[in-house]
């Protein structure tokens, strides 16, 4: 059927289109988002399992299409807000605009600016639910990530937008989620774990609420558990901004379990999918010195510190990272901090 007509007859202005194909055991299903108005292909993805796999990919299919979905169509309608110059931005308008830059938000510059639209919003409906837990997530991946300037200021700001927000309606994923990255960096992890596991149990398909939930088991010092939720989000996620992150977790927990050459691959991967972030520099030179290849650990380590120049010191760094128990704290110098130390990244 002409993809005009079936949108036309229906009133949808995005229509999509899958296929199954067999091969013996093996299935490939292929998926493709279409623009009803104009026709245009905006998206695509292809899965490939056997019959053995098919419930288990089912259900990855559902979860990944899902966020592909949320994400792709927020930017879309996000740039269809941006060219009607003459509208007056309304509430949703600004969130929708902020959710958007918030989803390819890699820098300080674009997170900032999807916090501005989120204030924008929230100055405009104060009452607004969405609008005060967008806020609240920006702050805390504002601290999370060492640019809040004002760190105890934003977290009790935060504390102040969630918990009603979440008194109101407590199956608010998102807002699970911003309490969760908070409670983490208050280091009360065992309360971060259950609110990630509350939003997953909410949204089971949630790529970011498993990517999370494994880094709160890192840091509880249980990087062996938090293996497999990561491994989750990456499945869910491969192709968009938090795969990076995924991979940086995955490099930092086999790291934390001696096992060099996995913590290797995986920060190659991170750094491969995102040059820009210092994360990966670090781990992978921390890796590659305990794996005795120093020149490679020392450039590496050169370039995290170009990237983030106030993490120059085994003293700075601790000092940021002001979460995780006393097991982490031991498996981290063992590990990572022992191949900083190696790979030449002075004390303080």
């Amino acid at each position: 059927m002409d993809v005009k007509q079936l949108g036309c007859e229906l009133g949808v202005r995005y229509v999509l289109e899958g296929s199954v194909r067999w091969a013996g055991d093996r299935a490939r299903v292929n998926l493709q988002l279409t623009d009803a108005e104009s026709g245009a292909h905006l998206w695509a993805d292809r899965f490939d399992t056997d019959r053995a796999g098919l419930p288990a990919a089912q259900d990855e299919i559902i979860g990944r299409l899902a966020r592909t979905l949320n994400i792709k169509l927020m930017e879309l309608a996000s740039h269809r807000i941006e060219q009607e110059t003459a509208h007056k931005s309304t509430p949703n308008d600004l969130l929708i605009r902020g959710l958007a830059t918030f989803y390819r938000s890699g820098s300080e510059a674009t997170l900032q600016e999807a916090l501005r639209l989120f204030e924008q919003a929230l100055e405009l409906d104060p009452a607004s639910i969405p609008a005060r837990v967008a806020v609240a997530h920006a702050l805390c991946v504002n601290i999370a990530w060492g640019w809040s300037h004002s760190v105890q200021h934003d977290k009790a700001r935060v504390e102040g937008l969630l918990l009603p927000a979440i008194e109101r309606d407590a199956n608010n994923v998102r807002a699970r989620m911003a309490l969760g990255l908070l409670r983490r960096l208050q280091n009360r992890l065992e309360e971060s774990r259950v609110e990630w596991e509350t939003a997953i149990a909410l949204q089971p398909y949630n790529a970011h609420a498993s990517l999370e939930l494994g880094l709160t088991l890192i840091y509880l010092g249980q990087p062996g558990a938090g293996i497999p939720p990561i491994q989750k989000a990456a499945r869910l996620g491969p192709y968009d901004s938090s795969t990076p992150a995924a991979f940086s977790a995955l490099a930092h927990a086999h790291l934390l379990l001696g096992e060099i050459e996995p913590a290797i691959e995986f920060a190659r991967k991170a750094r491969a999918r995102k040059p820009a972030v210092y994360i990966p520099h670090m781990l992978l030179a921390a890796a590659l010195a305990l794996h005795a290849e120093l020149d490679e650990a020392a450039a590496a380590l050169v370039e995290g510190i170009r990237l983030r120049p106030q993490f120059y010191s085994l003293a700075r760094l601790r000092a940021y990272t002001t979460w995780g128990n006393s097991r982490y704290r031991a498996l981290r110098e063992k590990t990572v901090d022992l191949g900083l130390r190696r790979a030449g990244m002075p004390e303080t």
